[in-house]
């Protein structure tokens, strides 16, 4: 299937975005082999800083691929920005209502016309207090088993060193390099032809997720933590903590239980709703 052409406003974004890019973080690229030259796939990536978006684009970009990120719908309606949001055909994502899951239909049908889409299935910038990947969200998982579509894991580190997670100033000084690398399509082969039951879902989501912490181990020359930051499990644990300061309170068995305990997901919720143009 013929590849996605560029378009005038995806090249009309990069002539505005290059040159910061350029001139604010050298590039250590690796792995672009691994971009497929034509057909559907999604690439799944890490997500370290407000900045990185706009860096992985340019990677992308400089394959020839250009990818299609999930981004909440306000962006759209922006003026210039939500032009620009329309016109390089990004997929809005409306969180908690019930269009929630036409961001999953447009991504399957965007894959299945041979083009990219990109996840951030952390769904955020991760929390990990050193920058590793958190639990994933299963948005990148549902379109990767519904299509069959190659999956290629991509892990990215330096933007969160130009501007670290939810800073309000960059660091200019000394100039960063942002490493990519791109890995070979996670093989999701197991999991086709099953029921996409929650437990499923996980375990995909598990599997791409691990994908993505091996390349970022690679950038970073160092090892990961066996058990991934989950936030949830942290909220739990915070409220647990909370309770327990309480004068004369009894933490009870039921205190810290999620409200979405039944592991089901509405779109927003489900993967990679913070994407280009934040």
């Amino acid at each position: 299937m013929p590849r996605r052409r560029i378009g005038f406003w995806y090249r009309f974004a990069a002539v505005i975005c290059k040159p910061p890019l350029v001139v604010l973080l050298k590039r250590d690229w690796r792995g672009m082999e691994h971009i497929p030259a034509e057909g559907g796939f999604i690439t799944v990536v890490n997500h370290n800083s407000h900045v990185d978006p706009f860096a992985y684009a340019h990677f992308q970009y400089n394959t020839g691929r250009v990818p299609r990120f999930l981004a909440k719908s306000g962006l759209f309606k922006k003026g210039f920005i939500g032009a620009a949001m329309r016109g390089t055909g990004q997929i809005p994502v409306y969180r908690e209502s019930t269009d929630a899951l036409s961001a999953f239909r447009a991504a399957i049908d965007a894959v299945e016309r041979g083009e990219c889409v990109a996840f951030y299935p952390e769904g955020t910038i991760t929390r990990d207090p050193n920058g590793w990947p958190m639990t994933g969200k299963t948005g990148a998982a549902r379109v990767a088993l519904k299509t069959k579509c190659p999956v290629v894991p991509v892990a990215q580190w330096g933007a969160n060193e130009l501007l670290p997670p939810y800073a309000k100033k960059p660091n200019l000084l000394p100039r960063k390099t942002h490493h990519v690398l791109a890995g070979p399509p996670v093989d999701l082969s197991r999991f086709y032809g099953k029921d996409m039951t929650a437990e499923v879902l996980k375990e995909a989501t598990e599997v791409i997720m691990a994908a993505i912490t091996r390349q970022l181990e690679e950038i970073r020359g160092e090892r990961a933590p066996e058990t991934p930051y989950d936030p949830k499990r942290e909220r739990i644990e915070q409220r647990r903590r909370t309770e327990a300061q309480k004068p004369g309170r009894v933490p009870t068995a039921g205190v810290g239980r999620e409200e979405a305990g039944s592991g089901r997901e509405t779109a927003g919720q489900a993967g990679g709703e913070e994407g280009l143009g934040k």
